[in-house]
């Protein structure tokens, strides 16, 4: 926590994304912890979703009753918030669903309510979407993951002008082209996907990692680009240092990009 803490306090991020799984069981206690964590973040604004682990599994009642109710009681009634700014829209879609144990679900209400907030976008913001559950896997053992409703999700907000899609879940982070792995997307758009940035459940030989997304705007000149770099925590010098760096380039003038992932 100090080492991301520490991070954040050197590159300063206009806004911080929480995909999910933000408790382990969705417990008073342990929302009231994370909630004191956002707060070290002072005015730094948040966009967070609800992942499946935070509503509750063996609290029966509170499943079906009010499955929400701590997550809304530290971060707001909203579940679904909206970033924006001059450079961002960053839109957040709840894809947890109380009658399912951990796959995710996007509707079609809520797929037309994203694709409505993109299609409004100035033509300079960089146009992200935040889900829980991945769009797109990297790994086979992976596919059973996937969100359901996203083949038309995908589609629908990439003619509405998305250029991201980040997503959590499965702690296993990777930068994968949508537009090399869903046919006829008539624009470059890629998902992103965070690995574990605090907890002990890492994946692998993949350590607790964060990204960091810098966007170029130079809609002017036709030009509109984003550098995606992962964290890893080193554990030696008790800090989180780069490892990868992605380049995306959003022209939809070719879409060339090759793939090796599993749709």
């Amino acid at each position: 926590m100090d080492a991301l803490l520490r991070l954040a306090d050197t590159h300063r991020p206009d806004l911080v994304v929480m995909s999910g799984d933000i408790t382990q069981r969705a417990r008073r206690a342990q929302f009231s912890a994370a909630r004191a964590f956002v707060d070290q973040f002072g005015a730094t604004p948040f966009v967070i979703v609800p992942g499946n682990h935070d509503i509750p599994l063996y609290n029966v009642f509170a499943r079906a009753m009010h499955p929400y109710a701590n997550h809304r009681r530290v971060f707001g009634h909203d579940l679904e918030p909206v970033y924006e700014s001059d450079a961002l829209l960053v839109i957040g879609v709840n894809t947890t669903r109380p009658y399912r144990h951990k796959d995710g679900e996007v509707s079609v209400q809520q797929a037309e309510r994203v694709a409505r907030l993109l299609e409004r976008a100035a033509p300079g913001q960089l146009r992200v979407v935040v889900t829980h559950q991945p769009v797109l896997a990297a790994r086979a053992n992976d596919v059973h993951n996937l969100l359901h409703g996203r083949q038309h999700a995908v589609q629908r907000w990439a003619k509405a002008g998305a250029d991201l899609i980040l997503g959590g879940h499965i702690h296993l982070p990777y930068v994968l082209p949508l537009h090399a792995a869903y046919k006829d997307l008539p624009r470059r758009m890629w998902a992103v996907q965070a690995g574990t940035s605090l907890s002990s459940r890492v994946r692998g030989a993949v350590p607790n990692s964060v990204n960091l997304i810098e966007y170029h705007d130079a809609s002017a000149a036709g030009e509109r680009r984003a550098v995606i770099e992962r964290w890893d925590f080193n554990s030696e010098r008790v800090s989180f240092e780069p490892v990868t760096r992605r380049e995306l380039d959003f022209s939809t003038e070719t879409l060339d990009d090759s793939l090796a992932t599993l749709s």
